[in-house]
């Protein structure tokens, strides 16, 4: 089977586990997620994180953004471009968050305010990345836009990534939904197997910017 092909068929097997979460079990995993991260020796001395509002059945982010946004942790979110890049803007509290108007797209919820720009993700001192499944060298497997290849394909060149996950964000750049996360993991996963030794996509690796090993 063609490596295209493949991973078409993993997302869409991660993608139906996801979905068939009962709410009790998403809601432990964002709990779960929200614990791990801010367990995170990375994340307690970061004076800005760049993250993202979860979406569909993905474990809910929102009370951690809330708790770095109470720490006064300096919190950037993204605005999804029409070209399917990221620009970034400030986090200002649940109330500042609108639902975004992407067509063909699932529904997003992005922040008012200043738009920072598409590079302004390489301030961040660590960065939480989506993501359907992460293996153990910290590559991630996404939607399969490339937003977020481009994310990581600018904190490489930017030397925020250490090499070997530098080299695999370069691979994953051209838009196939591959990249590499470095940082310490925090995921709160729903594990049945998909494919390569994949887990089931409800966890959300963590990349930290500093390059504190691998998502």
């Amino acid at each position: 089977m063609a490596i295209a092909a493949r991973k078409r068929e993993v997302r869409r097997d991660l993608l139906a586990v996801r979905a068939a979460m009962a709410d009790d079990e998403l809601e432990h995993a964002g709990a779960a997620l929200t614990k791990q991260a801010l367990a995170l020796p990375e994340l307690a001395a970061a004076r800005t994180v760049a993250a993202y509002v979860s979406v569909g059945h993905e474990p809910e982010t929102r009370p951690l953004l809330e708790a770095l946004r109470s720490r006064g942790t300096r919190v950037l979110l993204p605005v999804l471009l029409p070209d399917d890049d990221l620009d970034w803007a400030r986090y200002e509290g649940e109330a500042k968050l609108a639902e975004a108007e992407h067509p063909g797209r699932i529904r997003l919820y992005e922040p008012g305010g200043e738009r920072l720009g598409t590079h302004a993700v390489i301030e961040a001192d660590v960065v939480l990345l989506p993501g359907l499944a992460v293996d153990g060298r910290g590559v991630r497997l996404g939607r399969g836009g490339g937003s977020y290849d481009r994310v990581l394909a600018r904190l490489a060149v930017s030397a925020a990534l250490p090499d070997d996950a530098a080299e695999a964000a370069g691979e994953g750049a051209a838009g196939d939904g591959f990249g590499a996360g470095a940082g310490a993991g925090a995921g709160a996963g729903a594990g049945a197997g998909a494919g390569a030794g994949a887990g089931a996509g409800a966890g959300a690796g963590a990349g930290a910017g500093a390059g504190a090993g691998p998502a």
